[in-house]
């Protein structure tokens, strides 16, 4: 019988290739009503509130940044549980789990205003850095490494996934957040002699105050702009020192 059954298929390829394609028609037409979930959610939605201290320890974050921050969030809607990590880089990642199956959008929105609220409270130097808050969960997806043949320095393959595919990877539908381990921004260090500041009695915030206001773009106005006199044709505009860079 099985025998009979293979030379009919075997002697009508036509029949078989018939089979085939109505058996893949059919596959694309219900995996349109296939479910996408078929679990319930087991694990809380997680927000992340995440700050920076320049130059404080873990105690110091603690006391100034995650106390505030804690007391204004504690008793939000639909929060479970939250736990705070301080390091002595000044980095401060506050985790804020609520409900499972509440919405994570709104679960952020919350969050958020209860941050808002308490912002009042955080030294200016947090202020300035500011303070995120980003649905997120503490699991890593996926990792991706950047390599080079020997013609580039970490500093330029970080600069480069900060540049060209964080961003893109940040726009994927689902992503939370992506970060560049082992990178930073491109920036300006000052190195300052403790010495001479002691005997010109100076102290840091004098000399950050200083190079704010040095490092400041200065309008120059225009040559040739309204309201000019009669038979002027062309207008230019002055370009004044750059920024420090």
């Amino acid at each position: 019988m099985a025998d009979k059954k293979g030379n009919f298929f075997v002697h009508r390829p036509i029949v078989a290739m018939v089979i085939a394609i109505v058996i893949v028609i059919v596959g694309f037409v219900m995996l349109s009503g296939l479910p996408i979930e078929q679990y319930p959610n087991l694990t809380p939605p997680i927000v992340q509130v995440r700050g920076t201290y320049t130059g404080a320890n873990a105690l110091t974050v603690e006391e100034s940044m995650a106390t505030p921050l804690e007391q204004q969030i504690n008793g939000v809607d639909n929060m479970i549980y939250m736990k705070s990590t301080n390091a002595n880089d000044g980095s401060m990642n506050i985790q804020i789990s609520f409900d499972v199956g509440t919405d994570p959008d709104m679960n952020t929105v919350l969050a958020q205003n209860r941050v808002s609220a308490a912002t009042a409270k955080l030294p200016e130097s947090v202020k300035k850095f500011g303070v995120m808050t980003e649905k997120s969960l503490p699991n890593i997806l996926m990792l991706i490494a950047l390599t080079s043949d020997g013609r580039y320095d970490q500093d330029f393959l970080g600069n480069y996934g900060l540049i060209n595919i964080k961003d893109q990877l940040a726009r994927i539908k689902g992503i939370g957040r992506v970060n560049v381990i082992g990178a930073s921004d491109y920036s300006m260090r000052i190195w300052v002699k403790p010495d001479r500041l002691a005997a010109m009695e100076l102290t840091i915030p004098e000399i950050l105050n200083a190079i704010n206001q040095q490092n400041a773009i200065v309008p120059g106005g225009k040559f040739g702009a309204e309201p000019s006199p009669p038979g002027t044709e062309f207008t230019y505009t002055v370009r004044m020192p750059e920024r420090f860079n």
